[in-house]
């Protein structure tokens, strides 16, 4: 199974479009001018001697060039954008310059501790700042046909793979990345050894005698041994959860740790058990997919705690003080996509699309110049989105899944073709031989109408795999205007297999009803409470629409529910309007107990959780009474 390429897919919906567009026209110049004013694209300069200076800011803000550089590849194929192109050749050229004879590119060491290279890797992200110019290299050579960022990142993954590997040096990435980018790379290039270095990344984690352990004895580390032994160690011994290094890959059955991390080496461990075969690192894949899902927000969001920004424990899901990074449920994107080429089952996709709905996507404001770094599900007014930060990996992570959203549409095998998310657009790729265009209208999220033209050049069979969406109970289809009885589904797909022959259509008409969804009862915050959710996306509740709602209170009755679609409202939204009640608290005055509260009636509206925050700063809640 393979992933259609983005660049053979075009989206011009109303609903994902317009966040393309936007990508280009105000997210992209606007990072770069991020990147800018904080030093963070000069300390190449730097680096390269053509400017003086001290490095400028975080070790690891290398990786926030690359992967703006990636977003701006992937954007400039699909959106074309003159007023910001030429400043991407530019900081494409100025990256290439820091690039040392031997290939080594990573300015914080060559401008602060260069002859501490490759000595903390544990903490000091080397290796993954490598992964994402790996990826940045992939992305700007398939977008543009340019070669020389592809060419900078091959000369120093060719250091690297001379550096690690079996009977090289020991070594592996404290922050995972590298893995997934590593085989990106041996794809576009054809070159294996990549792939066998990603391999060795990913199937020596975990093994003793540990790298980490032994790098924790250097008392000269790089950056001090300060953050490594907060993460690494727990009462004064070595303890690698953090970093998913604790015991190998194929033993894991439990996510921990940092959920960036864990997300990235999941995904790429996916990528290796895919070339491989691998069977116990699928094994391990599908125990650990069983674990994220009892740790897994409503929203797709993962990593509830902001101490280690992850894992806690099953069913450990708080709404206020969640953490649920932004990179976290991109990284679960990823994760999910993955599986979903492994294993062939719409499973997967769902939680993709949940995350990508949701979770990431709430990670941006509408006018692309606004981001979350955490993504709370209940607000008393303290959260507000920031134009950057400090740590700045969310902005420009959103910006390049947004850039790259056409390549988790379609999927095909050798003979078949999937269609695993709605978006009207278009899609180009071969079937039994024979060129083909599928084309889908639709306004998906707002309804479950989706009209499907397959247009081969020639009659030719195979089978079309519609996924059913977990979330929908009831659907209908139709082909070529006459009802299509067979219902059955394998995997989560509906499949139709025939010979297709040019401008055969498919309608499918998924019921999108407004469902109130429960947790597990070992969710102790949600323990009475609900959240709406009506197709793929989840809902919540803002002051803004609902000035006298007091939303730890909220009860909804259980009156039917209007959903009404509003042109003018947050670019154009499907609201949920319904009634409830919530406690009068000017009844309590100053007391701090009451034998018989009274309640008020009133009308609510929620919306899109995607949505939130984009008004000012309120309160807000998913989950209510």
């Amino acid at each position: 199974m393979k992933a259609i390429p983005f660049t053979d897919v075009t989206i011009n919906d109303s609903f994902w479009a317009p966040r393309q567009a936007t990508n280009s026209k105000k997210t992209i110049p606007h990072e770069i001018e991020q990147c800018r004013t904080t030093g963070r694209i000069s300390n190449f300069s730097k680096a390269a001697g053509t400017m003086d200076g001290n490095f400028e800011g975080i070790f690891f803000n290398d990786s926030d060039v690359h992967k703006l550089v990636e977003a701006a590849s992937y954007t400039l194929y699909t959106h074309p954008n003159p007023e910001w192109e030429s400043q991407l050749d530019e900081v494409v050229d100025t990256i290439a310059s820091s690039q040392q004879p031997d290939g080594y590119l990573n300015s914080y060491f060559t401008l602060v501790e260069p002859q501490k290279k490759w000595q903390n890797l544990g903490m000091m992200h080397e290796l993954y700042c490598a992964g994402h110019l790996f990826e940045a290299g992939v992305a700007h050579y398939q977008a543009t046909g340019k070669a020389k960022l592809l060419d900078v990142a091959c000369k120093f993954a060719d250091l690297i793979d001379n550096t690690f590997g079996h009977g090289k040096r020991d070594g592996l990435p404290g922050h995972q990345g590298i893995e997934l980018a590593l085989v990106k790379l041996a794809n576009v290039t054809g070159e294996k050894r990549y792939m066998s270095l990603a391999e060795y990344f990913v199937t020596t984690r975990g093994q003793s005698p540990h790298v980490f352990e032994k790098e924790l004895e250097n008392p000269d580390l790089p950056g001090g041994l300060g953050a490594y032994q907060h993460h690494y160690t727990r009462d004064g011994k070595y303890e690698g959860t953090y970093s998913q290094a604790h015991k190998p890959i194929q033993e894991q059955t439990e996510c921990v740790g940092h959920a960036v991390r864990a997300m990235y080496l999941y995904a790429g461990a996916a990528d290796i058990a895919a070339e491989t075969g691998d069977t116990d690192i699928m094994n391990a894949l599908d125990a650990l997919w069983q674990n994220v899902e009892k740790r897994l927000y409503v929203t797709g969001g993962v990593g509830p705690s902001g101490h280690n920004e992850g894992f806690t424990q099953d069913y450990e899901l708080p709404n206020f003080s969640a953490y649920a990074e932004t990179c976290a449920s991109i990284g679960l994107i990823f994760w999910a996509h993955r599986m979903f080429l492994l294993k062939g089952e719409a499973r997967f996709i769902d939680v993709m699309e949940t995350a990508l709905y949701n979770g990431a996507l709430s990670g941006v404001s509408l006018d692309g110049t606004g981001f979350f770094y955490q993504n709370p599900l209940a607000s008393r007014g303290g959260r507000h989105r920031h134009e950057w930060f400090g740590c700045a990996c969310c902005p420009p992570n959103i910006a390049r899944l947004l850039g790259s959203l056409g390549q988790y549409i379609y999927a095909q095998s050798d003979n078949d073709l999937w269609v695993n998310l709605y978006v009207e657009g278009t899609a180009t790729t071969v079937a039994e031989n024979v060129p083909l265009k599928l084309t889908q209208e639709t306004d998906y999220p707002w309804s479950g109408n989706v009209k499907i033209t397959v247009n081969p050049e020639k009659p030719t069979k195979f089978a079309l795999n519609l996924r059913i969406p977990s979330w929908c109970s009831n659907y209908d289809v139709k082909l070529n205007g006459e009802t299509y009885s067979v219902k059955d589904t394998t995997n989560g797909y509906l499949s139709i297999e025939r010979e297709w022959k040019p401008n055969d259509s498919v309608n499918l008409n998924l019921d999108m009803p407004v469902e109130r969804i429960y947790a597990h009862p070992n969710v102790r915050d949600n323990l009475g409470r609900s959240a709406l959710q009506r197709g793929p996306l989840v809902y919540c509740f803002e002051d803004v629409d609902n000035a006298d709602g007091a939303f730890e209170t909220l009860s909804l009755n259980n009156d039917t529910m209007e959903t009404v679609y509003d042109s003018n409202l947050l670019n154009g939204i499907t609201t949920i309007r319904a009634n409830a009640k919530v406690y009068d608290t000017a009844e309590w005055e100053n007391n701090l107990y009451l034998t018989k509260p009274k309640s008020n009636q009133m009308q609510v509206t929620a919306i899109p959780y995607y949505a939130w925050c984009n008004r000012g700063a309120g309160q807000m809640a998913v989950w209510v009474f």
